[in-house]
């Protein structure tokens, strides 16, 4: 059984920063970092992250997938009741094209405070969505200055300790470091109610199998967790009170994470920033049918969805489906 001392533990945490920070600074596509600066234009927040599908295989005619963490969320440029919704209840999502090197790139931002972001990935919280998304690979494609850069960071090794520590109680009582990580995003994938299929899970690990794998020993021994190894073959050393109270941990998650996720979406239809363009584009891209958007549909494109939904009955987007 490996029983971490302090000696190993501080090691372990050690290995998992480096690894960590070395995935934030590889490089990424031109355009990426293109969109950013323009997106940005005068504003100074800490720093902006790269994640998602675009990131895992590089699209420019898709959606990328960025968060903007600031010092304050009146540091960025939102209406007072948006400001306030994202107080509330964070993340505020935006939608935003731009022409970049001749084509429109497109991307969806949410914007979090430092603070936010700190209780989103410490062990108190009871929101999924953002420990569990940057546990995995991210790029952190522009950042204000290197104490920035370290406050990111700590929050990212806090939202894969957190990953490593539930993957230890949702996953099996022996497997591999593999079977550890398919069953914790399955779970972190049903609290939010995503929509994806169930190869979602393994297609997170598809070409960064070798970094989880290293991640998840190490998270385990950071965070004195005892488990036994043989070959690939890993046995967490939970207490039966232990495993109980994530359990338990986890069911009210769970359930949380269904009333955060309609409660998120209620919101969007006030606060998603460019909402009924994405609509829009999402409809072109698949069907190829123009959706015409006037000035309050842009703003607040849930609240119209029924006029949406008629206008594109009169397009025939419902006949050609059918």
């Amino acid at each position: 059984m490996s029983q971490s001392s302090p000696t190993d533990r501080t090691a372990a945490a050690g290995r998992v920063a480096h690894l960590l920070a070395h995935d934030l600074v590889q490089p990424v596509a031109p355009f990426v970092t293109q969109f950013v600066t323009r997106l940005l234009g005068d504003a100074r927040p800490l720093g902006v992250i790269f994640y998602g599908s675009a990131l895992r295989a590089p699209d420019p005619d898709g959606i990328l997938d960025f968060y903007v963490i600031v010092e304050h969320l009146e540091d960025w440029t939102s209406g007072y009741l948006s400001r306030e919704a994202n107080r509330i209840l964070p993340p505020n999502v935006e939608y935003h094209e731009l022409p970049i090197g001749g084509r429109t790139i497109r991307a969806k931002v949410a914007i979090l405070s430092i603070a936010q972001f700190r209780r989103m990935t410490g062990r108190a919280t009871l929101d999924t969505t953002v420990w569990a998304r940057f546990c995995q690979p991210v790029r952190l494609v522009w950042v204000r200055e290197p104490d920035a850069a370290d406050a990111i960071l700590a929050c990212i090794i806090r939202a894969v300790g957190q990953a490593g520590r539930w993957a230890a109680a949702l996953g099996p009582a022996q497997g591999t470091a593999d079977d550890y990580w398919l069953a914790l995003f399955a779970h972190t994938y049903g609290a939010e109610l995503r929509v994806e299929n169930g190869r979602r899970p393994r297609s997170l690990l598809q070409g960064q199998e070798a970094r989880y794998r290293r991640l998840l020993p190490d998270v385990w021994r950071a965070d004195g967790l005892p488990f036994r190894s043989e070959g690939d073959q890993l046995t967490p050393q939970l207490t039966p009170e232990l495993r109980r109270k994530m359990y338990e941990g986890w069911w009210l998650r769970g359930r949380l994470g269904r009333v955060l996720n309609v409660s998120r979406l209620f919101k969007g239809a006030f606060t998603f920033e460019g909402g009924a363009r994405y609509i829009a584009w999402k409809i072109r891209r698949h069907s190829g049918i123009e959706l015409p958007l006037g000035p309050f549909s842009e703003r607040h494109p849930l609240v119209c969805l029924p006029y949406l939904l008629w206008k594109l009955r009169q397009a025939g987007f419902f006949r050609r489906r059918g």
